[in-house]
């Protein structure tokens, strides 16, 4: 039973990693702006994070490096589609292989690094309750504001004014901008905040999800996020039990190699992606579900003027 829970503990600290990623490209797409470079801005956010805390030995320092680091590439990227005009999809590969680049460079003197210790997380009376305890109550604060960021953004979607005006710009822009609504702006604004939880996800792989530096330690994770707002159909509450599945088939394979399964250890590290693959053909069957929840507007330029 322990195993099982240690499991189901590994597969939450996994899955904030694509939750986080994941909402933030949401954000993003639901204002009709895609983004293809998070595991671009992921790595930078990683290692700057991960320097901050070296310097700092503070985890919130950390965190807030990854989130200025994320939401600065974001910015970088929002003028250049949003104001230039420039291609969304290129500009998102450009924005990736910058940051893989960049992160790998800025993190030469950082590879032996390590991270002050940090305390052990648990929640008082809860984390002693047999099996849920170890499983569900002795993580990082982060995993739990993921889950209250899922709710709060599902809330601000839809139950706020706000959150309508930026629903609405994602479904056509023309009409929001006839209404007297900043188009422009509002994207750049949810491109901006997209970055910064792309951000806090990347400091997360490198100050809580495995505490230290090494070139390309995201590894894909960028991607799977991207995937997996497809995959939940551009709603947080399905992004966050995505996030999860997808978090627990990457710990899978970690769990049947201490099961003494055996798998080459090759096709277990592939699974992640394979299932990225599998569910996106499987939904790519129904592509009238797709559009129906799609923002209409999504991957499209908006000039004011034409």
């Amino acid at each position: 039973m322990e195993s099982y829970a240690l499991l189901i503990a590994a597969t939450l600290n996994a899955g904030t990693v694509l939750a986080l990623a994941s909402l933030g490209l949401l954000i993003n797409e639901k204002s009709g702006i895609v983004n293809l470079g998070a595991e671009g801005m992921m790595l930078c956010a990683a290692i700057a994070g991960f320097s901050a805390v070296v310097h700092s030995g503070s985890d919130l320092i950390g965190f807030a490096a990854g989130m200025g680091a994320g939401a600065l590439l974001a910015l970088v990227f929002g003028v250049l589609v949003i104001w230039l005009n420039a291609n969304q999809y290129a500009t998102g590969l450009a924005v990736s292989l910058f940051g893989a680049g960049f992160s790998a460079f800025a993190g030469i003197s950082y590879v032996q690094e390590k991270i002050p210790q940090r305390p052990t997380f648990a929640l008082p009376y809860l984390s002693d309750i047999p099996f849920l305890g170890a499983a569900l109550f002795q993580h990082h604060p982060m995993v739990y504001l993921t889950v209250l960021l899922a709710l709060a953004l599902i809330w601000f979607l839809y139950r706020t004014r706000s959150g309508l005006v930026l629903r609405s710009v994602g479904e056509s822009p023309e009409a929001a901008h006839a209404l007297g609504y900043p188009v422009r702006r509002i994207r750049l604004l949810a491109v901006v905040a997209g970055g910064a939880l792309c951000g806090l996800a990347g400091a997360y792989v490198s100050i809580v999800y495995t505490p230290l530096w090494v070139e390309g330690m995201v590894a894909g994770k960028g991607w799977i996020a991207l995937a997996l707002t497809t995959f939940a159909t551009w709603r947080p509450a399905r992004v966050l039990l995505g996030a999860y599945l997808f978090g627990g088939v990457t710990m899978l394979q970690f769990h049947l190699q201490g099961l003494g399964v055996e798998i080459p250890s090759q096709f277990l590290t592939m699974l992640p992606y394979l299932a990225t693959i599998v569910v996106l053909a499987l939904i790519s069957r129904n592509p009238l579900w797709i559009r129906i929840n799609m923002p209409a507007s999504i991957g499209k330029p908006f000039q004011p003027g034409n």
